[in-house]
């Protein structure tokens, strides 16, 4: 039997912790889910005559959701600050992270049920990851009901 961490010094554990604090996302692969950058990929959202664009943020889960473009689903009211969509399968929640800077037309992940989370007003849940943000058109996820959904990538 070998052991895995056998050569493994107090010296390189002590690099890894340093390189760790201050390069976080560069070590383990994550961004500050409250300072998310925002990539080139811009998507859209048409239901019932309406046309919302929305531009993804740079983290595992958008770049998953991205992947699985175009989309037709069902979008329908839930509460009164969002409108849902649920996915055909689950987004990866690699690198996610408790955010604070909540703000209406984003759009978000929400894990448990494997669901977009359009919020149209003020918000706060645990349990969601930030996708990206809506650009414009947002003012339809104030139309009540429910519509067939199509999302697709347009750059």
């Amino acid at each position: 039997m070998s052991i895995p961490f056998r050569n493994l010094t107090r010296r390189s554990l002590l690099a890894t912790a340093m390189a760790a604090a201050v390069f976080p996302r560069t070590v383990f692969g994550q961004s500050d889910p409250n300072n998310q950058e925002r990539t080139n990929v811009k998507i859209r959202l048409t239901f019932e005559k309406h046309t919302m664009t929305a531009t993804l943020y740079d983290n595992p889960s958008a770049r998953d959701f991205a992947s699985m473009l175009p989309l037709d689903l069902k979008i329908d009211d839930f509460g009164s600050n969002e409108k849902i969509a649920y996915l055909p399968r689950k987004l990866t929640v690699e690198g996610h992270g408790p955010f604070t800077n909540e703000r209406p037309y984003d759009l978000c992940y929400y894990m448990p049920w494997g669901n977009l989370a359009m919020f149209y007003a003020d918000y706060k849940h645990p349990g969601l990851v930030r996708l990206g943000r809506f650009d414009d058109g947002y003012e339809a996820l104030h139309v009540r009901g429910q519509f067939p959904l199509r999302i697709e990538r347009i750059q």
